[in-house]
């Protein structure tokens, strides 16, 4: 498929032109497309004219982008939910793709073509809304507004306790996850709060308990400089907080991405990448 035709498509599909973001703190160099720098959304990297395959990822890490250069394939397109690399335990949090990879993917024809927000935004292939259906939570309806565009859902789910659900994530995840267990022994009225990745935020929580919920699944749970007044929050309000990674949490909104380029008629794969725990506690 030639690759300004698919790009348009995906901006019509994902709706960029309803969204806004903001990726300022990226080091905008030399590799980086005007489009990009001008909306922080679409098109990171534009080294292809024609598209023969498509490869989803959560984050555009050295193991996913060392994985594609190394398949020396013609015409590949990298999707990903976040243009830049996410890592708790460094003091940025987000790092910028690795400087030393960028000439070798111009070199190879890689593109790159990032939708963080529009993917976050609830829809049919969104990281929260991938998440729920991972986790059998029956959605009943949107809450909290980011970026302009709702990403949180609420529903039902057919477990009695927050222990209960926690060994279900787990096994979703296929990791070890983190129940801070701040609530009561029970989910109320069967009701859980959805964010996938970051929503570990105050004013997310009261969201929720204005929404007489006391039971949330995010991502980032760890109890830091950063998030000790949201736990201290979420203690005195009985919300039990259940947390599963940045990544894990968004990797089903890219696994489920496969599904919209195969009816391109575009083959699609998911790259799995690592976890990383210090993102629970």
């Amino acid at each position: 498929m030639d690759a300004k035709t698919l790009y348009k498509k995906l901006d019509e599909d994902f709706e960029l032109d309803q969204c806004r973001d903001d990726w300022s703190r990226m080091d905008f160099n030399e590799y980086i497309s005007e489009n990009f720098k001008q909306r922080y959304m679409g098109t990171l990297l534009d080294h292809s004219q024609e598209i023969n395959s498509v490869y989803t990822a959560v984050f555009p890490s050295d193991h996913i982008l060392n994985k594609i250069l190394k398949l020396r394939k013609e015409g590949v397109l990298l999707i990903t939910h976040h243009p830049m690399v996410w890592d708790i335990r460094s003091p940025q949090v987000f790092l910028d793709i690795n400087p030393k990879l960028l000439p070798k993917l111009k070199q190879q024809n890689i593109s790159i073509y990032t939708i963080h927000v529009p993917l976050d935004k609830n829809g049919e292939y969104s990281t929260t809304t991938s998440l729920a259906k991972a986790l059998e939570i029956v959605p009943e309806r949107e809450f909290y507004e980011y970026f302009g565009v709702k990403v949180g859902i609420y529903g039902k789910i057919d477990l009695k306790t927050p222990e209960e659900l926690a060994h279900k994530f787990s096994n979703v995840v296929g990791h070890k996850i983190k129940l801070w267990k701040y609530g009561s022994n029970e989910i109320e009225d069967h009701n859980v709060a959805v964010i996938a990745g970051g929503g570990n935020e105050i004013d997310i929580i009261q969201e929720i308990v204005d929404l007489g919920i006391n039971t949330y699944v995010t991502g980032i749970t760890a109890l830091n400089e950063y998030s000790k007044n949201v736990h201290e929050f979420e203690k005195e309000k009985g919300i039990n907080l259940i947390g599963g990674t940045h990544y894990s949490t968004e990797k089903f909104a890219c696994i489920a991405l496969c599904k919209y380029f195969q009816r391109l008629g575009l083959s699609c794969e998911f790259i799995e990448d690592q976890p990383l725990l210090e993102d629970l506690e």
